[in-house]
């Protein structure tokens, strides 16, 4: 469109440029454009203000404005008149000297990369109410949008072998190969960046919020949250994916349960355009961690920052716009301080939800509870205030239960962890512990290893259909006897743990006797006290090298102060698996007595007894070989069997001892 007035009239050339985006990408697309800063005229209320301008620049003229005008508003130059109307679309015109041609801006390349989607829309839409989803989190999925990870493998093998040639259009381009889909375009961009980006801690901790070009993370392949999400967001740019970055708080390295916030925002995350909806991703936090004692940053790789369903990403992020919470209702700062915490690896690992549902739990009479809920098995574990001691944790199906009694009064930091199919435990949830009384009668073993009682762990490890299901046994006289099945080709270990140090650890068995009877195993226990006890299951397959493996163990409780047995006769390790002894179960026998003998014993051709002299044992009809010695003169008693007719040598499978006269 053109203008005229007379001979000595400007002629006005007038472009219209006609987008979408938000205004902030706008305006930095004409300060990319290096016009005149204080040539843009910008009136919110649509194509009038370009009228208005007209309107100003006639006045001006009227003034006399050529020879009046300060030296940086010359006519020689262009000048830029911007406005927008109420839905955000923008009109740029540019105004030339008389017989000037009429130029389009010198980057308007630049602009069009940074149009945002397929269909020219510069200026991303604001979230609205389509973009929200139901807050509290519906266990439906972890992911804001339908994925199947699966199908992108073949991308992700191939994003994250790209490697950086000259600039940052190349890369993309590179990275776009494999990619033909919004979708799959922005999950190019996540690997690549989750795979090459590293986390600049020196920078964090000095609080450098200085801005990270593009061109300087691609050289040192190092930044912060702002540099990642900033990184993200010009990729997605020119890829032609709708982008925006999100700043806000963030429960990340250096967060304390219970902490708040105020003051500047410390993190940026991003929000893509895909499939008519808002989603939100965070490749700071899905690239690695930072260890909190070494303040080293590793590469680690995490899935779950990447369409973060918004109900789970408002757990550890909180942006400076409720609408990018994606949430109804949102939640308000406060909630957002209060709110229960679950670390990523908490759904990771296949958790649903866990009780309390606030970080801080005070104790009721010295125990707090905790139970989690997964959608599978899973092994859990726990620490109060670094140790795995005073607390008893169980087992089941679908998650766990944990009663912690902490030793003292005070404040105390409670660690929950869970192992998936690694062999690492990660931590999953951290709760603070207030405690106003300790129940000194509930003192537990420090040798209770978790988990305690048999559950579907023990079962997968042989242990079958336990005479006692539950974790605690009580016993008034100080004996108890425990049995389970056990599959073909388990061997089962059973040792004894308290915490008074009268029983040494040569000893620890010695108060256990293993019985066992075709398929189960019998465990029958002697306390040598009053008190608790930690009795400790361990497991091996027979025809594997290695050590027995820890299983679970029984809490035994004790309050009978008149309890003092004692040990079990020990026995060799030539003691057969499906041996059985009857009597005497006393490892220790009194002086100058007949003592009788009852044994089961597998595949032996004679048995006998020893001590001052020598008593043959008879095998019976029912398969026990009996007899009976006296302990006259005797310090010790042995058990001696010859294992074939044809040898003329008997070894040792039990010893006794006797009684001082």
């Amino acid at each position: 469109m053109e203008l005229k007035k007379d001979s000595n009239a400007v002629a006005i050339d007038m472009l219209l440029i006609v987008h979408s985006e938000k205004r902030r990408a706008a305006q930095a697309t004409h300060l990319d454009s290096q016009a005149d800063p204080g040539a843009l005229l910008q009136n919110r209320g649509g194509f009038q203000g370009v009228r208005n301008g007209i309107q100003k620049w006639k006045e001006l003229e009227r003034n006399g404005f050529q020879g009046n005008l300060p030296e940086n508003h010359c006519l020689q130059q262009p000048q830029v008149i911007t406005s927008y109307d109420n839905q955000g679309t923008q009109l740029t015109v540019e105004i030339h000297p008389q017989d000037a041609m009429p130029q389009l801006f010198k980057k308007f390349s630049l602009a069009k990369r940074l149009q945002g989607d397929k269909n020219g829309n510069m200026r991303p839409r604001q979230p609205g109410g389509k973009d929200a989803h139901v807050y509290p989190w519906d266990r439906s999925s972890l992911k804001s949008m339908t994925l199947d990870l699966q199908h992108f493998e073949k991308l992700d093998a191939s994003a994250s072998q790209v490697t950086v040639k000259s600039g940052l259009d190349e890369l993309v381009s590179d990275l776009l190969q494999e990619a033909h889909s919004d979708l799959e375009r922005v999950r190019a961009i996540w690997i690549w960046i989750c795979h090459h980006i590293e986390y600049d801690v020196e920078a964090a901790q000095e609080k450098n919020h200085q801005a990270f070009k593009p061109t300087d993370i691609l050289r040192t392949q190092k930044t912060n949250c702002d540099g990642y999400a900033g990184l993200f967001e010009r990729m997605c740019r020119i890829a032609g994916v709708q982008c925006v970055t999100v700043p806000g708080y963030s429960k990340g390295f250096g967060y304390q349960t219970g902490q708040s916030f105020s003051g500047e925002f410390d993190h940026a995350w991003n929000a893509v355009y895909l499939e008519g909806r808002w989603h939100l991703l965070d490749s700071t936090w899905g690239s690695g961690l930072v260890d909190t004692s070494t303040s080293k940053f590793t590469f680690l790789y995490n899935e779950f920052y990447f369409l973060t369903h918004p109900a789970l990403f408002i757990e550890d992020h909180f942006p400076d716009n409720k609408n990018w919470q994606l949430l109804k209702p949102p939640q308000s700062l406060r909630q957002f301080e209060n709110n229960m915490y679950h670390k990523s690896e908490f759904y990771n690992k296949g958790m649903l939800s866990a009780h309390p549902e606030v970080p801080m739990i005070r104790t009721v009479n010295g125990k707090a509870t905790v139970t989690i809920e997964s959608c599978a098995p899973t092994l859990f574990m726990f620490m109060l205030n670094g140790k795995q001691e005073h607390g008893l944790l169980s087992l089941r199906k679908n998650g766990m239960k944990l009663e912690v009694y902490p030793p003292t009064m005070g404040t105390h930091k409670l660690q929950i962890f869970a192992k998936g199919n690694s062999e690492i435990y990660s931590s999953v949830l951290e709760y603070t512990l207030k405690c106003n009384y300790v129940d000194f009668s509930v003192r537990l073993p420090t040798e209770l290893h978790q988990p305690v009682g048999p559950s579907w762990f023990s079962e997968q490890m042989g242990i079958t259909k336990p005479s006692h299901p539950d974790p605690i046994i009580h016993t008034s006289d100080g004996r108890c006897s425990i049995s389970f099945g056990v599959e073909e080709g388990i061997s089962v270990l059973a040792s004894l743990h308290g915490d008074d140090g009268l029983i040494t650890e040569e000893m620890q068995r010695r108060y256990i006797f293993q019985l066992n009877r075709g398929k189960r195993t019998e465990l029958k226990v002697q306390l040598p006290h009053a008190g608790k006890f930690a009795l400790k299951i361990f497991v091996k397959k027979r025809q594997e090298q290695g050590n027995f493996v820890f299983v679970f163990n029984y809490l035994l409780c004790c309050a009978n102060t008149k309890v003092n047995w004692p040990v079990f006769p020990e026995s060799f390790g030539n003691w057969g698996q499906d041996n059985e002894l009857l009597e005497p179960l006393s490892g220790v026998l009194p002086a100058n007595r007949n003592i009788a003998f009852k044994l089961k014993l597998h595949g032996i051709a004679k048995a006998l007894v020893k001590g001052q002299d020598t008593w043959p044992l008879t095998l019976n009809p029912e398969g026990y070989w009996e007899g009976s010695c006296n302990t006259a003169g005797c310090q010790e008693v042995y058990v001696m069997v010859l294992e074939n007719a044809n040898h003329n040598f008997y070894s040792y499978i039990l010893k006794y001892k006797v009684n001082d006269q």
